[in-house]
């Protein structure tokens, strides 16, 4: 662990006071601005909240200079912080994007809802079921908003085939897969300067479990079946490959494929892979008996969509910006659905209500991948998936 990172930890771990922090911000009022307070000047900058009517950023924070001023500069915000510890101490600031990284997310999560702050955080929610288990009792115990920023959750063709789902239109959804490819390996990753930093030093990303980030593929799935993912065996490859070297994840896999059962006794693979011979991919196929939709492998012509006794056709995609306030309908990373994720956690600070993903369902995306790890690393043994429970049940 940085030395940097576990200061923080000592810090601010559990041993901040929430009753009186909590007392600092209060939720917007239902006509109000939602104040929120970005930290992480990498993936953090590449979102609209000063774009959003109903939001305003009123303060950045990241350790680095150059990601500090590139906070400041693209939301226009002059109030700059080196540290989240600073930023959530802030009274002015009611809503914390977390976009640090991704081994951090749960301990800055934890501390900025313990002072107070409601939370959008980056994926995946957590590493381990133990910090599963800590964000959902201090979601639970502050009583502030929680959302997860995963990003396959608003792809046009999800949006679309969660509509069809829900209209009744795949008749019952039998099989599922998602795949999602993002190229790191060997000598490319120094290229891609993903798994190394500006320094040509390791960054987090090293030697990560490709199924530990598996909810590019989860979220989807989860999303459009309405299932969860209760059982899993998994497989890993590429145990002597050079990214995998001494990293603090004790990984030995670069590449893996995951078979799940759904809790409606149906099946579902995923596939992460960190070392691949073709272009990065996020997608995701459903298979029902009354429909069928196919998303492209990489390079190919376009999604389509089958039903019985027609022949495969062509998936003609849908923007959804209908749902979306004027300034916020433009492209942007991730197939569009940056916009989708600013609006729906405003929105649901606004209104005052859960958001799409919530806690649950943030969690239901993410410990399936921790799990399918674990079998991976068992060599394929079948799991149970636990199951951190649904809003309202």
């Amino acid at each position: 662990m940085e030395p940097s990172r576990r200061k923080f930890l000592a810090k601010v771990g559990m041993a901040a006071a929430p009753a009186l922090l909590r007392s600092q911000a209060g939720r917007p009022q239902a006509s109000g601005k939602v104040r929120i307070g970005i930290v992480g000047g990498g993936f953090g900058t590449t979102f609209q909240w000063h774009e959003h009517p109903d939001c305003q950023v009123t303060a950045v924070a990241d350790r680095r200079a150059d990601r500090r001023d590139r906070l400041s500069s693209t939301y226009r915000c002059p109030r700059v912080y080196h540290e989240l510890e600073e930023l959530i101490r802030d009274p002015e600031v009611e809503a914390v994007g977390v976009f640090t990284p991704a081994p951090d997310h749960v301990a800055h999560a934890v501390a900025a809802m313990q002072a107070g702050k409601d939370v959008l955080s980056a994926v995946p929610a957590a590493m381990t079921l133990e910090e599963c288990q800590r964000l959902l009792e201090t979601v639970k115990k502050t009583g502030r908003t929680y959302m997860m920023a995963e990003t396959g959750y608003y792809h046009p063709e999800v949006m679309t085939c969660r509509e069809w789902r829900r209209q009744g239109r795949f008749g019952t959804i039998f099989y599922s897969e998602a795949e999602y490819f993002h190229d790191l390996g060997g000598r490319r990753a120094r290229q891609y300067g993903l798994m190394y930093d500006r320094d040509g030093q390791p960054t987090w990303r090293f030697g990560l479990p490709p199924l530990r980030y598996i909810t590019h593929c989860s979220g989807p799935v989860v999303s459009v079946t309405g299932e969860r993912l209760v059982e899993v065996a998994a497989l890993g490859w590429g145990e002597d490959h050079e990214t995998l070297r001494q990293n603090q994840y004790g990984n030995r896999f670069v590449n893996s494929v995951a078979l799940f059962k759904t809790s409606g006794g149906n099946s579902s693979r995923i596939a992460v892979h960190w070392s691949i011979a073709t272009p990065s991919a996020e997608r995701a196929s459903f298979y029902g008996a009354e429909l069928v939709f196919q998303d492209p492998m990489p390079g190919g012509q376009a999604a389509m969509v089958g039903q019985p006794g027609r022949k495969m056709e062509p998936w003609k995609p849908e923007s959804h910006w209908e749902r979306l306030p004027e300034p916020l309908r433009h492209g942007s990373g991730h197939k569009g659905s940056h916009p989708f994720l600013t609006h729906e956690f405003v929105r649901a600070l606004v209104e005052r209500r859960a958001p799409a993903i919530d806690i649950h369902e943030a969690l239901a995306f993410t410990v399936p991948g921790i799990i399918a790890d674990r079998s991976a690393h068992e060599g394929g043994r079948w799991l149970r998936v636990p199951d951190f429970g649904r809003a309202g049940a």
